[in-house]
């Protein structure tokens, strides 16, 4: 079986049903444009600096090792526990939703196989999911208590 006829998930499969690092690259472009133009994108645009180059660059890098390919995170800036590194923000229900939104409407954008989309929405939900349980171990209100308004 070779990578291309690999299932999702598996060898480089995903990463090269992403488009490769370009293609990564545009999705997460595309991400972050979504969130910075639609009021969905809102909840969450206010935990990223005001310049998002870095966070495009890290989530990029992410993407890339996280779907198979090369493990450019780690190259470029070591290891990372995604649930413990964002604890640094008070990331609940309502920002994980908004962040799911946002990368659903940019894969929505990208031309790939339906059961692509699908498998990555679904895969990505997995981390987002543990951020919220790893935050509200963390700081127990932030399960409870209304996101903070810019």
């Amino acid at each position: 079986m070779t990578t291309s006829q690999a299932p999702f998930g598996v060898a480089d499969s995903s990463f090269q049903a992403a488009g490769g690092e370009a293609g990564i690259q545009r999705l997460v472009d595309d991400f972050y444009q979504i969130m910075e133009q639609s009021s969905l994108g809102q909840s969450v645009r206010r935990l990223y600096p005001a310049d998002l180059e870095g966070s495009r660059a890290r989530l990029t890098a992410f993407l890339c090792g996280w779907l198979g390919g090369p493990r450019r995170y780690a190259e470029q800036y070591g290891s990372i526990s995604i649930p413990r590194f964002h604890t640094r923000w008070q990331i609940g229900e309502v920002e994980r939703e908004a962040w799911l939104g946002c990368m659903a409407a940019a894969i929505a954008q990208q031309g790939y196989a339906p059961a692509f989309a699908d498998y990555l929405l679904t895969q990505l939900r997995v981390p987002a999911e543990r951020i919220v349980q790893a935050n509200s171990r963390h700081c127990p209100l932030a399960a409870i208590q209304e996101p903070s308004q810019p």
